[in-house]
């Protein structure tokens, strides 16, 4: 309905939080009009006029009770239609072997990627159609992981790991700011999430993710004998002055 003023929605759980959004939004905007126009009505019915004395008014009783007890049945109801989603996105998570550690540091994110030791300074790559999940960590302050395509925000806390999850169904580079004021350079931080093809993202991990390869301890021990015998008539010569001893 009114999904063009929003960023674009790219996660299976977006549509639920949008709906609840567009909800709450065409409440408050009917309320807003109802008092607007009832507070200019009051101007004008109420303005001052020759020849009208001002008079002491206690108050409403029937007025105040409906003020109060329809808004608080608002917010019961808004509570009971959003438990649904909150139960889906954050009580519980699918299952997934696709598991990414995020560590959040003034100013930046340092991520690691399934199944590598290596990290990556704000970046992450995932593949399309494939459930997330973030081990969120802090290191220092309070930050917010927050992707607005993702319809993700979720504090990371120092002291604690907090699990988050999303599952993105369109390729594409998207950004992550930090959505917690964390410090001086709070500003500058921000990192991208790459969203892959299945093969894109094979293809990447392949180029990206494989550790160097090291020599066995034998090969290793070998080569270092080898050096040292090389290097060893060098050091001879330098004893000598570069003649043979008599």
């Amino acid at each position: 309905m009114l999904d063009w003023w929003l960023p674009e929605n790219v996660s299976t759980f977006g549509r639920d939080i949008d709906w609840l959004f567009h909800l709450i939004y065409a409440i408050t905007g009917i309320t807003f009009i109802l008092v607007a126009v009832t507070m200019i009505w009051f101007l004008i019915k109420y303005r001052d006029r020759p020849g009208r004395r001002a008079r002491y008014t206690h108050g409403n009783t029937t007025l105040e009770v409906v003020w109060t007890i329809v808004p608080a049945l608002i917010l019961v109801v808004l509570t009971a239609l959003s438990a649904p989603a909150w139960s889906k996105i954050k009580m519980t998570r699918p299952p997934s072997d696709f598991v990414v550690s995020v560590t959040a540091k003034q100013f930046n994110w340092q991520v690691k990627q399934p199944n590598s030791d290596k990290v990556f300074l704000d970046e992450m790559h995932v593949p399309v159609n494939k459930v997330i999940h973030v081990n969120l960590q802090s290191q220092d302050v309070i930050h917010s992981f927050f992707v607005p395509q993702f319809r993700i925000k979720q504090d990371a806390v120092p002291g604690r790991t907090i699990v988050a999850w999303f599952e993105v169904t369109k390729p594409g580079k998207y950004e992550w700011p930090c959505a917690e004021l964390c410090g001086f350079g709070h500003s500058g931080m921000r990192g991208w999430i790459y969203v892959h093809s299945a093969e894109d993202y094979q293809k990447w991990a392949a180029e990206n993710l494989k550790a160097e390869a090291k020599p066995a301890d034998g090969a290793d021990t070998t080569a270092r004998a080898d050096k040292k015998e090389a290097e060893a008539p060098k050091v001879a010569e330098l004893k000598t002055g570069g003649k043979a001893e008599k």
